[in-house]
């Protein structure tokens, strides 16, 4: 006999006639530069179903082995701050110099499809979608230490002295908003933070409110 994968109950169902799925639920994560946020949000990309990344807007300039439309949507500061004028962005701010924002269209469009969606954004859009979105799930990760933060943004290669001591000072401002969250993860293991974000994807799952009640219909009958 084959064993299911535990995932599976996460998949469309295979049902002859399978109902609308319900719409998604959205996690926000936010962390300090620096903290292995966008690393670790890859990682459960790969490790868990149904879920997907929203893919923000920014001003700044792709590093080394980014992707336009995979880890950001690079555009100019005009083109940003047109969509600005037409209201297209949930949430958008400037951090460390740059300009960062969530389409509205695009998150809409995936949470209407039924995925659960993983956003990538700092404390500040984190507070915007706070306001506007009750049932956001708000998850906040930490570095081990200061210290340790200072070595990642060093091991970079890619920020210069006087941006990498912004970083760090907007880093001890941004941690004591860490009671802000629903979740807190301290990444000194990536694949033991790696399970303890599936965990908290899962367990939201499995919440009550959201089990689908013509599943309880069909049990009860």
């Amino acid at each position: 006999m084959k064993t299911k994968s535990r995932n599976n109950i996460f998949r469309k169902s295979t049902s002859p006639q399978p109902e609308k799925r319900k719409k998604g639920v959205l996690f926000i994560v936010s962390a300090p530069s620096g903290a292995g946020k966008t690393t670790l949000c890859m990682r459960i990309i790969k490790t868990v179903d149904n879920l997907k990344m929203s893919v923000s807007f920014t001003t700044r300039q792709p590093r080394f082995g980014e992707v336009n439309d995979l880890d950001y949507t690079f555009i100019s500061k005009q083109e940003f701050q047109s969509m600005i004028k037409r209201k297209e962005f949930v949430e958008w701010a400037e951090v460390h110099g740059n300009l960062y924002g969530t389409s509205r269209k695009r998150l809409n469009n995936l949470l209407n499809a039924g995925f659960d969606v993983l956003l990538d954004i700092d404390t500040q859009g984190a507070g915007q979608i706070k306001e506007s979105c009750r049932e956001g799930v708000f998850i906040f990760i930490l570095p081990p230490s200061m210290k340790i933060l200072r070595e990642r943004l060093e091991n970079r290669k890619s920020n210069t002295k006087e941006d990498m001591e912004k970083r760090l000072k907007n880093a001890l401002k941004e941690i004591k908003n860490y009671n802000r969250y629903d979740y807190v993860i301290i990444n000194s293991d990536l694949k033991l933070s790696v399970k303890m974000l599936e965990a908290v994807i899962i367990s939201e799952r499995l919440r009550s409110i959201k089990i689908d009640k013509n599943h309880i219909k069909r049990i009860l009958i």
